[in-house]
């Protein structure tokens, strides 16, 4: 395990574990005889955590949290570790003794472009990245699972634990399940939690069908030809439709309730020629974020945001080109592995409830197609800061009833 980080004492972590145990147990209606977590595990996962928070890694350059992860996995003796997978990704494989069917549980690597702020001892050192979304208290969760399945392997079938990359960017689902390793470890069941500010502490919510919405960024790049600022009639200029299209653009996609036929297009980003006053410009770009509640939904959002920039371009004898990034596909929570999870809650007292769909995205939606999946909120806090805010971090008292809640589904599944 990681060293623990200054400012946090081997003596002030034991007394923070066991003060979590007693929160944990008057948070969840004080029914909790199964911890499988002692607090010697609680004070290593919170400094794998903390040194996790320290050293975030953004889409893509997970490396050395990748090693970090598998020199925890190492000591808990799994059956296998799977490294490489779809870029820095990172798979632990628990069999148990008879056929059985394959749970995947999974987890990402991946931090965040942003600048931390606040004075946690354990802050990013980073400079202009941290994890705050929570994938550091996500990876920890698996982690003690882990430490479970060393301790109580499962009776029949195939346990894995999933440490996927990329997934701010919704690259590293879909370079997971390209990779030819993962073919030897595909699932039957796959499931993930999420942590969510303002509900209360350690309470779940989960529902059947749409999670989350699909989503990708729309780049419209625009060409014409640059003149010098007092002539600008000699030259051919993006301008007019930049002013066109961003308004049309949104026009397509205006939100509202989240029900079938529900379509946002956000403009996010828009250029307009070179930072000089003497040049007239010749080039343009404009970034949307187009937005649905389903895969069908966004084939005809893309199909009418494209018609928007060639009508706009032609009409100005410009040129159009459009490429896409972060394509997110919606995430669908399948019956029975929602009832799966929903069984699990109530064998260890969370508190849960019906959720209602996410506009952000996640690229999980990926390993449910053939696949019964499902993914629940898990609160955060009612005052916790939202996700991706500069001072977000994830709450320790999530780490226990987390593992504790995945290792039930594995109870009920496998044995």
């Amino acid at each position: 395990m990681n060293a623990a980080p200054a400012g946090a004492s081997k003596a002030s972590l034991i007394q923070r574990a066991g003060t979590l145990s007693s929160r944990i147990c008057d948070r969840v209606s004080g029914a909790i005889a199964g911890m499988f977590l002692t607090n010697r595990d609680m004070v290593d996962l919170m400094e794998f955590r903390h040194g996790l928070h320290a050293n975030p890694e953004i889409s893509g350059e997970e490396e050395a949290t990748a090693r970090r992860v598998v020199a925890v996995l190492e000591e808990t003796k799994p059956d296998r570790i799977v490294t490489g997978l779809g870029g820095h990704g990172v798979a632990a494989v628990f069999d148990g003794t008879e056929p059985g069917p394959v749970v995947m549980f999974r987890c990402e690597l991946d931090a965040l472009p942003i600048e931390e702020i606040g004075s946690l001892p354990y802050r990013s050192t980073i400079p202009g990245k941290g994890h705050l979304c929570g994938h550091d208290g996500h990876m920890t969760i698996l982690t003690g699972l882990a430490r479970g399945l060393a301790r109580n392997r499962p009776a029949r079938g195939r346990v894995v634990l999933l440490f996927q990359p990329a997934e701010e960017t919704g690259a590293g689902a879909a370079a997971v399940i390209a990779d030819p390793k993962f073919k030897e470890i595909a699932p039957d069941f796959a499931f993930a939690l999420h942590n969510m500010p303002g509900l209360p502490l350690a309470s779940a919510r989960l529902s059947p069908g749409p999670a989350n919405c699909a989503s990708r960024g729309m780049r419209v790049v625009l060409s014409g030809k640059t003149s010098h600022a007092s002539v600008p009639e000699a030259g051919l200029s993006p301008m007019r439709a930049v002013a066109e299209l961003m308004p049309s653009l949104t026009a397509l996609g205006p939100g509202g309730a989240l029900q079938p036929g529900y379509r946002l297009v956000t403009v996010a980003h828009a250029r307009l020629g070179e930072p000089a006053f003497g040049i007239a410009p010749g080039h343009a770009e404009i970034w949307a974020t187009l937005r649905t509640l389903t895969d069908d939904g966004m084939s005809g959002l893309v199909g009418q945001a494209e018609a928007l920039a060639r009508e706009a371009a032609g009409r100005h004898g410009l040129e159009v080109a459009v490429d896409y990034h972060d394509v997110f596909h919606h995430c669908e929570n399948d019956p029975e592995a929602v009832d799966i999870l929903r069984a699990a809650f109530d064998a260890e007292a969370i508190p849960h409830g019906e959720a209602e769909i996410m506009r952000w995205s996640e690229d999980f939606g990926l390993f449910g197609r053939g696949v019964k999946s499902a993914m629940f909120l898990f609160g955060s806090g009612e005052s916790s800061p939202q996700l991706h805010n500069p001072d977000f971090d994830f709450p320790d008292a999530l780490i226990e009833p987390g593992a504790r809640i995945f290792m039930r589904v594995i109870r009920n599944l496998l044995g």
